[in-house]
């Protein structure tokens, strides 16, 4: 694992589950939840991506970084970050209902 990718997808990440969170306020958890979820589900998506070989082989065996890369680390961290966020906040209104 590339730790400049790891770091990619934990900012995209917060950003993705904050992005969200501004977009749909009914599931808003408050900036520091939103981060939180953020962060875990940009790096879960994000993961995923790298096993599933969305990343460039040649990239990504080298452990470098290309335009292909950081695109789908943010892409992946992003989409993962805001989605996990959703979850929560689901889970999260089912639970005071």
């Amino acid at each position: 694992m590339n730790i400049t990718s790891l770091i990619i997808q934990l900012l995209s990440g917060a950003a993705g589950g904050n992005i969200v969170a501004k977009i749909l306020k009914q599931f808003d958890l408050g900036p520091v939840g939103n981060s939180i979820a953020g962060i875990v589900g940009g790096v879960l998506l994000g993961q995923i991506l790298t096993a599933l070989g969305a990343t460039p082989a040649e990239a990504a065996a080298a452990g470098g970084l290309d335009v292909g890369t950081i695109v789908t680390d943010i892409l992946g961290g992003g989409v993962g970050g805001g989605a996990l966020m959703v979850i929560v906040g689901l889970i999260k209104q089912q639970m005071q209902k």
